[in-house]
């Protein structure tokens, strides 16, 4: 259904510089529909062939995260735009847009829009200022949506030197070098000290003394680094269940996708059979 009221197009930044022959020209090349609360105008994913203004009523626009969580981009009311970047670029919506309450838009196709630009160049830098708003827009949402990962900043506060000697003592330790260098050391050490050169005779006190130092301060350090190894494998899992969440995810757009994709064809299948039904009647 054509738009009736090209006066309302004064009232939209983008066409404001029109004069009325130009407006009563658009609004009859606009599609005017009432979109009921709650339904969707489009969604992303979609081709986008036209961009959309609100006369009445209020449309929300949103993505969905990797979590399936919705990220409000904006609202637009009375007198705003949107879908402008599909048209522009000729590529997919890039967020869907529902209808928060019953709402009145009418849209404006590619061909119409850039006859449009032939006529006022200057309303093509207003679509871009507003296009670049909305991108600026979501770049914000995104960075306030940021929430750092508990386990990364454990694992950036246990990040100093002694975090990493423990590390560096943690892979030692478990090498065949500390093995063969402990084995020597006691041989020289009760070598020497089963000799008239002892400094620690039988029962070997001193050497008892420095193994319970040193194991102490080895199962201190190799507590460390299992510690850390701890934080390490949680941002794994993390990163493992974004992984999963988001190939759900995509497998249930799938299916969605399929089902209206059969959807179609049934309802494409029962047409012909309606035409041919009434061609054999015929």
């Amino acid at each position: 259904m054509a738009l009736d009221d090209a006066s309302f197009l004064q009232h939209i930044k983008l066409f404001a510089t029109l004069d009325d022959d130009e407006r009563n020209l658009l609004a009859h090349a606009c599609s005017h529909k009432v979109v009921d609360a709650g339904a969707m105008i489009f969604s992303a994913g979609e081709p986008g062939d036209s961009m959309f203004m609100v006369i009445s009523g209020s449309v929300e626009l949103f993505v969905k995260d990797t979590a399936g969580q919705k990220i409000v981009l904006t609202t637009v009311g009375a007198h705003g735009h949107f879908g402008e970047l599909s048209l522009l670029d000729g590529g997919s919506r890039t967020a869907s847009a529902k209808a928060t309450e019953r709402t009145e838009v009418a849209s404006l196709d590619r061909d119409d829009l850039l006859t449009l630009f032939k006529k006022r160049p200057e309303a093509a830098l207003d679509m871009l200022a507003a296009v670049g708003g909305m991108t600026r827009n979501a770049n914000a949402l995104l960075r306030a949506r940021v929430a750092k990962n508990v386990n990364e900043e454990i694992e950036v506060d246990r990040g100093n030197i002694v975090m990493r000697v423990a590390d560096a003592v943690a892979n030692f330790s478990g090498s065949i070098t500390f093995l063969v260098l402990h084995v020597f050391f006691f041989a020289t050490w009760i070598g020497i000290n089963s000799t008239g050169l002892a400094f620690d005779p039988f029962p070997y006190n001193l050497l008892t003394m420095t193994v319970s130092l040193e194991a102490i301060m080895l199962s201190t350090l190799l507590l460390f680094s299992s510690n850390r190894q701890g934080a390490r494998d949680r941002i794994r899992a993390d990163v493992e269940y974004e992984i999963n969440l988001k190939a759900e995810l995509e497998v249930a757009h799938l299916h969605e996708k399929t089902d209206k994709i059969h959807e179609d064809m049934l309802d494409r299948f029962a047409k012909l059979e309606r035409a041919l039904a009434a061609r054999t009647a015929a």
